[in-house]
């Protein structure tokens, strides 16, 4: 009796001890196996995807519970992020990934890009959650009384911004240095404030040199106009650049000018012809007229005959003729944002139906159109004006042919590629759209290129 109690004792721990075990082995076992079940790039628009860490949760180099995810920043770090009073703590998110467990992840980086990892995200790709909320990196502001505006202190600092700087991912500065725009006026068209930090931008357009154009601090700005233009009557000439209407087309001023017989002039109305026409040469006039659609010849008459006269303190008119109109080539881009990611972007393929490639996500019909992006060569044109030309002609959405992804499947697809952004420029020089992607099912809207018109707008192959 007691050795029959014994061994059912034996076996009864035996038992326990092999259950306990396998409990445990089971767990650890669930914790290592989580994996990713998909991990891809957010098509919404950039600026839709700026978030900021709510201080929950941390950030990895991989989802949280799958093997091998790193602490890229801990929890204490992010709730720090958290309630930041600095844009550079915010962050953009750019992909997300699922588990197995049914959790979600969203990989982002900070507009300063310090960080950048996977935090927890809800269970629901329909919304951030968890470990990060949307965040409005910036809020609109009160336009000011006088909407005309100067640089204050033109030089290297408070230069015009893409977006107010890490307010949005990757902003950065439109010119580097605004002394050649000193005496430009400034049109305020926009204003906010950025959400954190509290300060004041304004969104200024330059009509002379739109390559100006962008956001600006408003303490870097001021109404009152510069009250000299640099002239000294003593040493240089004034230039008004006129059309043959007599429209001003560009002032500028010839500055230093030598007597004639080669000495420094001191006084108002010395002659310096000699000095104004080595000064005012072809490369002189290009530089001047750039961006307006104009070209200078100092070998024209009229403009010999002025500059052979011009004396000190004097204003001298110089005749400009328009440049021809010229078509624009665009080269469309694929990327994952509004930004000129050029150098990351992909440039869409031609889908050629004459050679009977085979349809894809990658091969993209290019419509006929009724006309070219045209304009006048050299002739500055914005962002907008190309939009405007992509959405009238209907590049605005590009699509491929119908396509499928195994051999013998007749589930069809076709990929839908949306315009979200463009560069300015001058006309005759190649520009840049780019588009995002988003795969649709069923037949294309395009499966066949028409062949009326022209597809001369672009330098895709």
């Amino acid at each position: 009796m007691q050795k029959s109690l014994k061994n059912s004792l034996y076996l009864g721990l035996a038992v326990l001890s092999l259950g306990t075990v396998t409990v445990v082995s089971t767990t650890a076992n669930a914790a290592s196996k989580t994996k990713v079940t998909s991990d891809v790039t957010l098509k919404t628009a950039a600026e839709s995807r700026n978030v900021e860490a709510t201080g929950t949760n941390a950030l990895y180099s991989k989802p949280g519970t799958v093997k091998g995810a790193k602490l890229v920043a801990s929890k204490t770090t992010m709730k720090k992020m958290a309630n930041s009073k600095k844009s550079a703590d915010y962050f953009r998110a750019y992909r997300v990934a699922k588990t197995t467990r049914g959790t979600v992840y969203y990989k982002m980086v900070s507009m300063d890009g310090k960080y950048r990892g996977y935090v927890y995200g809800g269970r629901s790709v329909k919304a951030f959650a968890g470990g990060i909320k949307k965040a409005a990196t910036t809020k609109s502001a009160t336009m000011p009384s006088n909407t005309t505006m100067y640089f204050k202190t033109p030089g290297k600092s408070n230069v015009s911004w893409t977006a107010p700087n890490n307010t949005q991912y990757k902003a950065s500065k439109v010119v580097k240095d605004t002394t050649t725009y000193a005496n430009d006026a400034l049109v305020v068209t926009d204003a906010a404030r950025k959400t954190r930090e509290g300060s004041l931008y304004y969104y200024v357009t330059d009509a002379a040199h739109p390559e100006v154009n962008g956001w600006v601090y408003a303490k870097g700005l001021t109404t009152t106009k510069p009250t000299t233009d640099n002239f000294n009557d003593k040493t240089d000439v004034k230039v008004n650049l006129k059309n043959a209407d007599g429209v001003v087309i560009k002032t500028a001023i010839l500055s230093k000018l030598d007597a004639n017989g080669g000495t420094t002039s001191t006084v108002t109305g010395t002659a310096v012809g000699d000095s104004a026409k080595k000064q005012a040469n072809d490369a002189w006039g290009k530089t001047v007229l750039t961006g307006t659609g104009y070209k200078y010849a100092s070998a024209d008459s009229s403009n010999v005959s002025a500059l052979t006269n011009a004396k000190t303190g004097d204003t001298i008119t110089l005749i400009v003729t328009k440049n021809e109109v010229v078509d624009t080539p665009i080269t469309f881009y694929a990327t994952t944002n509004s930004a000129d990611l050029s150098q990351k972007a992909t440039v869409l393929s031609v889908y050629k139906n004459e050679t009977n490639t085979p349809a894809s996500k990658d091969t993209v019909v290019f419509p006929t159109v009724s006309a070219t992006f045209d304009g006048t060569k050299d002739a500055s044109f914005t962002a907008g004006d190309l939009v405007a030309y992509l959405t009238t002609s209907k590049l605005n959405v590009l699509y491929t042919p119908t396509y499928t992804k195994t051999t013998g499947s007749s589930d069809k697809y076709y990929t839908e590629y949306t315009l979200v952004s463009a560069l300015p420029g001058t006309y005759g020089t190649t520009t840049k759209a780019f588009y995002v992607a988003s795969e649709k099912t069923g037949n294309s809207p395009m499966s066949a290129p028409v062949v009326s018109g022209t597809t001369g707008y672009h330098t895709n192959n």
